[in-house]
């Protein structure tokens, strides 16, 4: 049997979302218990919350906006890489790994991913991510997807947007919010289905890794 990993990050009351964001409110509209037919509930959160998508339109206002993104980019084969070490991932850190030349889909996990297994729900400002210098390094070698364990994959206190411009101007499609914990490095079979929302810049996703090679029993 192929493992199946659900690398999506649960959505909840009171999660930590970006600051500025709107925060998480799930709520039952109907219940079965004071008398109504049947339990319904009523959800309200920001495009960005949790594991989710950002479309181009994200920072770019003439770029297509989630629901146009092609889904063969969204599904397909997948290298997680693990860096557990580093406080940004720059070209250099890409040089090192050595990473396949017909790699099309880039994950990355990093010490970000303790923090989900973790449970901590404050927001942290020195979580991992790209520096712009490893966004023209992917855009330069063709990967049309890249998704990290954190909620950006820009660092919190960049001046510019210049990590997120860089991809998706190129078309990069970007998942952020990954919860990496359980998974190893190595290839995998991404599905990630963000929801279709008609002209926003970005959507949650339910996430999945399939291992590639199946194991035995």
């Amino acid at each position: 049997m192929k493992t199946i990993y659900d690398v999506s990050l649960p959505i909840f009351d009171h999660m930590v979302t970006w600051p500025g964001d709107p925060g998480v409110h799930v709520a039952r509209t109907l219940r079965m218990e004071d008398g109504d037919p049947a339990n319904v509930s009523a959800i309200q959160m920001g495009a960005h919350t949790g594991t989710h998508v950002d479309a181009p339109f994200h920072f770019i206002p003439e770029g297509k906006p989630v629901d146009t993104l092609p889904l063969d980019i969204l599904v397909g084969p997948a290298l997680v890489c693990h860096l557990p070490d580093v406080d940004a991932i720059d070209s250099s850190h890409l040089d090192a790994l050595q990473i396949p030349s017909t790699t099309k889909r880039l994950l990355f996990k990093t010490r970000n991913s303790a923090l989900w297994a973790q449970g901590i729900g404050q927001f942290q400002e020195d979580f991992v991510a790209l520096t712009a210098d490893a966004a023209r390094w992917i855009t330069g070698r063709g990967i049309r997807l890249v998704g990290v364990d954190y909620l950006s994959v820009q660092r919190y206190h960049d001046q510019t947007p210049a990590t997120h411009v860089t991809l998706l101007r190129a078309g990069v499609v970007v998942i952020e919010g990954l919860n990496l914990s359980e998974v190893a490095a190595g290839e995998y079979d991404l599905y990630c289905l963000p929801l279709k929302l008609v002209g926003a810049d970005g959507a949650p996703s339910r996430t999945i890794l399939v291992e590639r090679h199946r194991k035995e029993g």
